[in-house]
């Protein structure tokens, strides 16, 4: 079965996602769509597809199976719905929306138009985060005693004025939070497995007096079973430190830094995990260069999921709980309370 796909989007993150659709057997690039029309054209002539300026007109015109949303942040809630409700199965960059409400309405919609929404949490299947994933949920390493995130990146001035949504709050959602530090909030919400149930944070823009985003947050997420995972991020920097999560768990120490992983059990067992070449996809020469390397593990997976008619592995329904502690952060932050979830049943 040959899935017919299309992209929105031809900025810096959609190589990941054309080369992945390339090398997905059960894939076909159809069309590609960007309101800048040079970029659309640029991506239809190296691609062999067509392309589109508006989104509705390509979702309207070409008989697609799956759409690759890879748009600001603030463009993915109506764009992921309009695909939805013509019977288009959906794959969206992170983050699923700039608000809760919007991501919740995503899931539903896709839900009663029987399509499948993915999100890109593709850091999820690197090779470490895998490896720790199986021996905590194993239970080789005990319980999770806490948990620790720390990122520190450098995103200058320059990064924001080169775009025209980033670093504002009605387009891009938040500064550091939603754009850098959502990937290792997400890894360490799914390696632990539990629901999140209290937010407590600080917001602050200490060197971005440009703009009104937040370029620094701390706090912690307290999970079940009295689990707390602490966060510090910022993207001041001078380089982009590898990404540090780590947790303590009963039988020992495990965690991960950017790419690899290692774990110290209690006993003296040590372990170091890296990614192997095989893991690395080349992503072209314009391909945007950053932590995570397995989009193309998460399309594939992704296709396979929709040809047998079953739910894709990164779904709306479980990403809404990260997009829940992402929104919380910044309620929390700017109100200086402590924010307590709602889980829905039904969701």
């Amino acid at each position: 079965m040959e899935l017919k796909a299309a992209v929105i989007g031809c900025g810096r993150i959609s190589p990941m996602h054309l080369v992945s659709i390339k090398k997905t057997k059960n894939a076909r690039l159809v069309a590609v769509c960007d309101i800048k029309e040079d970029r659309a054209r640029a991506a239809a002539a190296a691609n062999g597809c067509r392309y589109y300026t508006d989104y509705k007109k390509m979702l309207d015109d070409e008989d697609l199976d799956v759409v690759h949303i890879c748009t600001p942040h603030y463009l993915h809630h109506d764009m992921a719905v309009y695909a939805a409700q013509r019977g288009i199965h959906v794959i969206t960059e992170k983050p699923m929306a700039i608000n809760y409400g919007d991501a919740l309405d995503m899931v539903k919609k896709c839900r009663e138009n029987g399509v499948t929404l993915s999100v890109m949490f593709q850091n999820r299947y690197n090779r470490a985060v895998q490896y720790i994933k199986q021996e905590i949920g194993s239970g080789n390493l005990g319980r999770v005693l806490s948990a620790r995130i720390i990122v520190t990146w450098d995103r200058r001035d320059e990064y924001y004025l080169k775009s025209d949504w980033k670093g504002t709050w009605d387009k891009e959602g938040g500064g550091v939070v939603i754009d850098q530090a959502i990937h290792s909030i997400d890894i360490v919400r799914y390696i632990i497995g539990k629901e999140a149930l209290s937010v407590e944070a600080c917001i602050h823009n200490r060197r971005h007096k440009k703009f009104k985003i937040e370029d620094t947050a701390e706090g912690i997420i307290e999970f079940e079973d009295n689990i707390l995972a602490s966060f510090y991020t910022m993207n001041y920097f001078t380089f982009d430190m590898p990404i540090e999560i780590t947790f303590h768990c009963e039988k020992g120490v495990c965690g991960i830094n950017g790419d690899e992983g290692f774990i110290s059990y209690k006993d003296g067992r040590y372990v170091s995990i890296k990614p192997l070449d095989e893991d690395k996809i080349d992503y072209g020469n314009g391909a945007k260069k950053y932590w995570g390397y397995c989009h193309f593990i998460e399309i594939k997976n992704a296709y396979e999921a929709i040809e047998d008619k079953r739910n894709v592995g990164v779904n709306g329904e479980d990403c809404l709980k990260t997009q829940q502690i992402i929104n919380s952060i910044y309620e929390s932050g700017k109100s200086g309370l402590k924010i307590y979830l709602k889980h829905d049943a039904n969701i």
